[in-house]
């Protein structure tokens, strides 16, 4: 490796700070000090409107089912991907990435053109049997599944290669069962992987717009999330109410980094 003068060393460090600064801690410094200009006055006014707190309330519902969905699947498509060889591998690695490559408000178009009731493939069908998905809730949480669904794979895949297969293969060999070799020698060695993607997973599901946006319909008080929520309050001319809302979606968030950054032990710090 070569060794970098040190003067340039610092100025690479400043141009990352910098960087990082502008790009993140400014706006998020900003949002912070409008949501508090008049003191608590905006958070209050925002937690006694019943408008916004069913939002918040949506928003934790759709999140929370979210979360477990992609946990489950998360960690059982990790496990096919490094542990066994099967037609189609690389396509599924593929289609895993597909919504990090693709705009939400194009995977809510989609699941418009699949379960709309009037000429979704799906929706039809559905409906006559009295389930509603397009701007209805299971519409938010397929679109907010969707999107987040790499999270828990990709932190989980790289652990699973980190420790291979010799413990699983050993706890077999004396008799232990598939179920038994998962949670007592595969889960605890990907326990942290799975918690890191379980709270990107909720941090995603939490700030998701675009996607929820086009399948929602943006219903006050039925399919309103906190973050369409702070779009109409934000053309409505309620500046302080919005600003108000979005400090809540990011103080949660900060949350989850801080709670995973104390639970976590010190020796993997």
């Amino acid at each position: 490796m070569v060794e970098l003068p040190t003067p340039v060393k610092w100025l690479l460090r400043l141009i990352a700070v910098g960087w990082v600064f502008f790009l993140v801690a400014w706006p998020v410094v900003m949002l912070v000090q409008r949501t508090f200009d008049t003191g608590f006055d905006a958070l209050a006014d925002a937690l006694g409107d019943e408008q916004v707190v069913d939002a918040l309330v949506l928003t934790a519902k759709v999140a929370v089912l979210a979360v477990a969905i992609n946990l489950v699947f998360g960690v059982t498509i990790s496990l096919l991907l490094v542990r066994y060889e099967f037609p189609g591998k690389r396509a599924l690695s593929a289609l895993v990435d597909l919504p990090m490559s693709v705009s939400p408000v194009v995977v809510g178009l989609a699941l418009l053109l699949v379960y709309n009731g009037r000429d979704g493939w799906f929706g039809k069908g559905l409906e006559d049997a009295g389930v509603q998905v397009i701007f209805a809730t299971p519409a938010l949480v397929m679109a907010t599944c969707f999107v987040a669904l790499p999270l828990v794979v990709r932190e989980v895949v790289p652990v699973l290669h980190e420790i291979g297969t010799e413990q699983e293969q050993a706890a077999r060999s004396l008799g232990a069962s598939g179920p038994q070799t998962f949670w007592r020698i595969t889960l605890p060695s990907i326990k942290w992987a799975v918690v890191y993607g379980v709270v990107l997973t909720l941090a995603r599901s939490v700030g998701e717009f675009g996607a929820v946006k086009v399948v929602s319909g943006n219903l006050t008080g039925k399919t309103q999330t906190a973050t369409l929520a702070v779009e109409a309050k934000y053309q409505g001319f309620a500046q302080p109410t919005a600003y108000a809302i979005a400090f809540l979606l990011v103080l949660v968030s900060i949350a989850c980094l801080v709670v995973v950054a104390f639970l976590r032990p010190k020796n993997e710090r």
